[in-house]
């Protein structure tokens, strides 16, 4: 039977444990509270991110990554990205020889600008082959509650994201493969910033067609930026872009989309963070994110303007103006 280890119990780890228990993948999901790990053993629910719904009891808990991560076939990282660098390190010697390393997380490393498969390769000094990507529309309570949802496995080795596929195909789950790690890790990260700013355009009040336009340069934006870093420019018509895009800039759901949603109703950011009780990716990865596109000559008006409300002070009704009375030009 294939084995995998969930590093991660928050609401997408869980969520992603339940959808490889539920394929029939023997699944050990480790917490770093042990607390929430005797919790979840116990009443076969994670309680803190996901009350009331029943994890298949298949599934078990622990707090010793080593003991999570024995003999697995894939060690699948569910944490939040900035804090990838110093967990992972920790982890390298219990890390099966063989285990093919899966990225769940949306971000680039802030100090770095590197994407979660660089930081993987660099730290774990594994080759491209072993690391792979899971993106795509994947709301977790929608999944938690079992509802129909399709994601991308990438993977540079097409027999590895072929092994993750069937790990977490369920009548309810339906991963697609491709061998695009960049576009696909761009279109994850990049999506988040795009729905702080449709967050925001909420929060203001603006209605569909604003909503709209931004998703629809947003879409253009990530593309662009995708492509310059060496991106297969299809990937973003598919579900690791546009399906990602729509899913978090649209639903109440999605965490960047409340944050900026906040910002749009006059919290400030640390105001915005307080309320929020998960990590907002986008609100840390838009600056990394920008620097990279500076570097390679990109231009991102929409993150510009998010990194500017984020960060710099900028109000969000001057962040709208901002993008408004850009020069006119062709699309």
């Amino acid at each position: 039977m294939t084995r995998a280890a969930v590093m991660g119990s928050g609401s997408w780890g869980t969520a992603f444990a339940m959808v490889l228990a539920d394929a029939g993948t023997e699944v050990v999901l480790w917490a770093k509270d042990p607390e929430l790990a005797e919790q979840i053993n116990r009443t076969h629910q994670n309680a803190a991110y996901h009350p009331g719904i029943e994890l298949p009891h298949t599934l078990w808990a622990t707090a010793d990554p080593a003991q999570a991560m024995a003999d697995s076939d894939f060690v699948v990282l569910a944490i939040p990205s900035q804090v990838l660098r110093t967990n992972l390190g920790g982890w390298i010697r219990d890390i099966p020889a063989a285990a093919v390393l899966v990225s769940l997380m949306k971000g680039i490393e802030l100090g770095t600008a590197k994407r979660m498969s660089e930081v993987v390769r660099e730290v774990a000094g594994v080759e491209s082959e072993r690391v792979a990507i899971v993106s795509g529309p994947n709301l977790a309570r929608e999944i938690m509650r079992r509802q129909p949802a399709a994601t991308v496995v990438a993977c540079t080795d097409e027999t590895n994201a072929k092994r993750l596929q069937l790990a977490a195909l369920t009548p309810y789950f339906r991963p697609y493969t491709n061998t695009d790690v960049i576009g696909t890790e761009i279109g994850g990260s990049v999506k988040n910033v795009m729905a702080l700013a449709n967050g925001v355009a909420v929060g203001l009040g603006f209605g569909e067609n604003a909503q709209a336009s931004l998703i629809t340069r947003g879409l253009a934006e990530m593309t662009r930026f995708g492509v310059a870093l060496g991106a297969d420019p299809s990937t973003f018509s598919g579900l690791a872009g546009v399906g990602d895009l729509v899913a978090t800039c649209t639903s109440p759901l999605s965490r960047n989309r409340t944050f900026g949603v906040n910002l749009g109703h006059g919290m400030t950011t640390a105001e915005a963070t307080d309320a929020m009780k998960q990590t907002c990716e986008g609100v840390k990865s838009c600056r990394p994110i920008l620097e990279l596109a500076t570097d390679h000559g990109v231009e991102m008006p929409i993150t510009e303007a998010v990194v500017a409300a984020v960060h710099e002070g900028l109000a969000p009704r001057e962040m709208a103006r901002m993008l408004m009375t850009r020069d006119a030009k062709p699309e």
